[in-house]
């Protein structure tokens, strides 16, 4: 075993051990404890609730990528330029940088509710951390539950066996949204992709029919056919159809 991993298994030791040793030691570590207020709700230190919140900000790309629209757009992205023949333009960082910008354009909304009703009541000590973090979730899930389809909803649920009574969605755990949401969105976004991908093999078709017919075997079509694709999607103004089919799809 590593001397890294061996650290790692320390540090976790140490910091799963610390309240306990400072409850042993009478409050010699004062900030870290978790007390109950009168309302019978348990509430953290300030220590407690900054190590929960860097720990949290390990599982925040996850969160970008499974609870937002990032999952759409960045399927149709790679299948579009599957279509236009083209490896490797744009690249990887144009195209996630692209998908990025244009996620928190449609998740402005309920970025800026999550802001107002949880982060800065919070901040003015308004909330409890369990409070606002209970009301964050709210419209995330309004979101998933815009996007998220009945059958696959449905599907997850019976797989966890949890009932849902009289479709009442808002009560649906995290457990079971998250995953049918993703589902959902694969799915969609691979009929995007489909309805984009086809224009462009009718030209594939029609360059190695007029190729074979020419005698010219020995030539790719894909060659041929690159220009006159790049020329289309160019002419029809294709990346602000594309961006804006996406935008307007989580409308």
């Amino acid at each position: 075993m590593s001397n890294r991993v061996i650290r790692l298994i320390l540090i976790g030791i140490a910091l799963l051990t610390m309240p306990a040793f400072a409850q042993e030691a009478g409050g010699i570590l004062p900030a870290i404890k978790m007390t109950t207020t009168p309302e019978g709700a348990q509430e953290y230190s300030v220590t407690l609730q900054i190590l929960i919140l860097m720990t949290l900000l390990t599982f925040l790309p996850a969160i970008v990528i499974m609870m937002t629209s990032f999952i759409r757009i960045s399927v149709v992205f790679a299948i579009l330029r599957q279509a236009l023949g083209l490896q490797q333009t744009p690249s990887n960082q144009i195209l996630v940088g692209l998908t990025l910008f244009l996620t928190f354009f449609i998740m402005a909304p309920v970025i800026s509710q999550v802001y107002d009703e949880a982060v800065q009541p919070y901040m003015n000590e308004e909330l409890t951390s369990t409070q606002a973090l209970d009301i964050a979730k709210e419209p995330f899930r309004d979101f998933m539950l815009g996007q998220v389809r009945e059958n696959d909803l449905m599907m997850f649920a019976s797989i966890a066996e949890v009932a849902i009574e009289g479709q009442r969605y808002d009560q649906v755990p995290f457990t079971v949204l998250v995953p049918a949401f993703i589902t959902s969105e694969l799915k969609t976004a691979f009929q995007i992709g489909f309805l984009i991908f086809i224009p462009f093999l009718v030209i594939d078709l029609v360059i190695a029919s007029i190729l074979m017919a020419m005698g010219m075997m020995m030539l790719s079509p894909m060659i041929v056919s690159l220009p006159f694709k790049i020329m289309l999607f160019v002419l029809i103004d294709g990346w602000a159809l594309v961006v804006g089919t996406l935008a307007n799809s989580f409308g």
